[in-house]
């Protein structure tokens, strides 16, 4: 389709969503970033939080992403994250387990990459 942004999001694993989209929001070292087509050219250091893509078809592809980075170029934008999780992946009790553990446990990262799961799911611990 013309007009459409190219979307890849990728973690370190994995291609976990690529396709064409209207939009994407992602949150950056700068605060929240939309993009639709046409958008200059950037590269920011991407912070964990929410991801939302807008597929030309179908449904809103929402991912909970650690740190990494994401760049613009030319209605192409990839969305480079070592942790990243699809809305459907998420078990909240997993998720809930991971948080008590990494508490117990003083692990700031991975209780870090359990709150993110845990915003994704509307339910900020």
């Amino acid at each position: 389709m013309a007009g459409a942004l190219q979307i890849e999001l990728v973690a370190a694993d994995r291609v976990v969503w690529s396709g064409e989209a209207s939009e994407v929001i992602a949150r950056t070292s700068e605060g929240d970033l939309g993009v639709l087509v046409d958008h200059a050219p950037l590269l920011s250091l991407l912070v964990p939080g929410v991801v939302m893509i807008k597929p030309v078809d179908g449904a809103i592809v929402q991912a909970a992403v650690g740190d990494g980075f994401l760049s613009v170029a030319d209605n192409h934008v990839s969305i480079l994250s070592e942790d990243t999780w699809l809305l459907e992946e998420i078990d909240e009790a997993e998720v809930r387990h991971e948080l008590s553990e990494a508490e117990a446990n003083n692990d700031d990262e991975a209780r870090h990459r359990a709150e993110v799961k845990l915003r994704l799911l509307g339910k900020a611990a």
